[in-house]
């Protein structure tokens, strides 16, 4: 039998994968392991362990034993060769540019990135002398034209935050590789759930761990899963620059992950259902949901995303940001807040989340409307949200 027949199905892996071991006094669960430094007698084995030679941890800045399990399940459920952790998504993002970029070489990316992944490319890397050039996102010849003036790195995300667009992962990766290029894909908005990156072609995989890995909005954190020659670069840039996740949030991370199948096929489901019912709403213009079959890039979400299509949509409404502005305040079941992948539904225009660091103008180049809206769906009843959205739809309507 294959070993792939073999491998547990990612539900039993988002649960025990990195937990095997026989923790301190046989607990079962995790111990969150606070001490920053850990001692040794003998100093041949300190300093194997501090060359890496031998298992061991040193310094808390450097790892830890809790954060190292979360890194362990992230690495599993990604299917990579190794995994590292960081203090915040950005921070996991902004650590992976910088240790794959030099001054004179060049990323390819696409225009609607996540907001601070957005301004790594229009501010920061410019001013160390790495050009960024951001192709239009559903132009796959134009990124693929940009991909053969042979780039560094090729940086991903999909689907997209917060239009929630469909990038054709496998096949720009292929187009990366054969120039020699490093293929980064943000899969927060998928997770490992519902699409692999890796086995589409890319080399690294990252998460903002704040988002649906951990859950519950209760702990920041950022992961890079992959090839584990670059994978230990970053983590030699992380441990210097000092972006370490903390074992507290590692072990809050590792808790929520316990159920993240459970919370994304739920999620999956309310946000199929309530994309569905907006479609059909008056006072909404558009959806943008890769699930529903009108969405341009819904073939090859529905090859490359096998698990589901997620759990944040975003919608567009009729009229101004004054209808934002009424229809927000009166969702009962809806957190009004700069998050998503939440097992509570969260709620926000680009204009106060993802993207409040642009101006109007700048969201509006990148094909974001001010009357967008992200909906990133909880496990609620999703009759209740339905309800929920349609009373507050109503209401704005009439100006209430």
């Amino acid at each position: 039998m294959s070993d792939a027949a073999n491998r547990p199905h990612v539900r039993t892996q988002a649960v025990w994968a990195g937990e095997g071991g026989v923790f301190m006094g046989r607990a079962t669960q995790v111990p969150v392991v606070h001490s920053v430094s850990f001692g040794y007698d003998d100093l041949d084995e300190w300093k194997a362990a501090s060359l890496g030679e031998v298992p061991g941890h040193i310094y808390g800045r450097n790892t830890n034993p809790t954060v190292a399990v979360f890194e362990e399940k992230v690495r599993v459920l990604e299917g990579a060769e190794a995994a590292t952790s960081f203090s915040t998504g950005m921070a996991a993002i902004s650590d992976t540019l910088f240790t794959l970029l030099e001054p004179g070489q060049r990323v390819v990316s696409v225009v609607d990135t996540y907001g601070g992944t957005n301004r790594m490319f229009s501010e920061f890397l410019p001013r160390v002398g790495v050009e960024a050039t951001l192709c239009p996102t559903a132009d796959h010849d134009a990124i693929e034209a940009a991909i053969d003036e042979a780039p560094r790195v090729l940086y991903l995300e999909s689907p997209t935050n917060p239009t929630c667009k469909v990038l054709d992962l496998a096949r720009l990766a292929a187009r990366a590789r054969s120039k020699g290029a490093i293929v980064v894909v943000d899969n927060t908005f998928a997770t490992p759930i519902n699409q692999h990156p890796l086995e589409l072609g890319a080399h690294l995989v990252l998460h903002s761990a704040t988002k649906f890995l951990g859950g519950h909005a209760d702990a920041l954190g950022g992961v890079v899963a992959g090839d584990k020659d670059l994978v230990e670069s970053i983590f030699r840039r992380r441990e210097i620059t000092g972006a370490t996740l903390h074992p507290e949030a590692a072990y809050l991370l590792l808790r929520g992950m316990k159920t993240l199948a459970l919370r994304v096929e739920r999620q999956n489901a309310n946000a199929m259902t309530v994309a569905r019912w907006l479609a059909a709403r008056p006072e909404v213009a558009d959806v943008f949901y890769p699930g529903l079959e009108s969405h341009p890039g819904h073939d090859v979400a529905k090859r490359q995303m096998p698990g589901g299509f997620g759990g944040v949509l975003s919608f567009q409404l009729h009229g101004d940001f004054d209808v934002v502005k009424r229809f927000l305040p009166r969702l009962r079941w809806a957190h009004r807040a700069a998050n998503l992948g939440a097992v509570e539904t969260v709620v926000a225009p680009p204009a106060t989340g993802s993207h409040v660091e642009l101006t109007a103008a700048e969201r509006a180049a990148l094909g974001i409307p001010e009357t967008l809206v992200r909906y990133s769906c909880g496990i609620e009843d999703v009759n209740d949200l339905i309800a929920d959205l349609a009373q507050a739809l109503e209401a704005s309507r009439r100006g209430a």
